[in-house]
């Protein structure tokens, strides 16, 4: 946790973004590492926990983190949770709460609460064309 807070500092102090910091560990060794970006590179996708995600995966050369954990200074939202399962990730370990968070001007408690659905199914059958194609693709090579 350690240096997932001073990943979170160097972040803030550069003005990257907010106090975000994360590192990912395999084995006792740290494999990523990453910190909040989200104003440096005007993207909303560039939390601390997606950096290091994305840091790890270039570092071993797999998108597969399992037998990993990842510390984080805050909580993961709702995205970073996602991406956390998806790469196999075992064990999170993470220092603030959605209501410390909440307390700083952040507003994860919204995705935690929302029940707004603005989503809608479309041109399903076509979709389903390419999912079809990579199927059969699939089966013709190993991925």
């Amino acid at each position: 946790m350690k240096t997932a807070l001073e990943e979170a500092q160097a972040g803030i102090r550069a003005g990257h973004g907010g106090p975000f910091g994360c590192v990912i560990v395999r084995d006792g060794r740290i494999i990523g590492r990453g910190h909040n970006e989200v104003i440096k590179n005007g993207d909303p996708t560039c939390h601390g926990e997606m950096m290091a995600i994305r840091d790890a995966c270039k570092n071993i050369g797999s998108h597969d983190l399992s037998g990993c954990e990842l510390y984080t200074t805050a909580e993961p939202c709702p995205m970073c949770l996602g991406a956390i399962r998806w790469a196999n990730i075992g064990k999170v370990y993470y220092g603030c709460n959605v209501s410390d968070t909440d307390k700083i001007g952040f507003r994860d408690k919204i995705f935690y609460e929302s029940e707004e659905d603005f989503s809608e199914e479309l041109d399903r059958e076509e979709c389903l064309e390419v999912f079809a194609e990579y199927q059969a693709l699939r089966h013709k090579k190993k991925y």
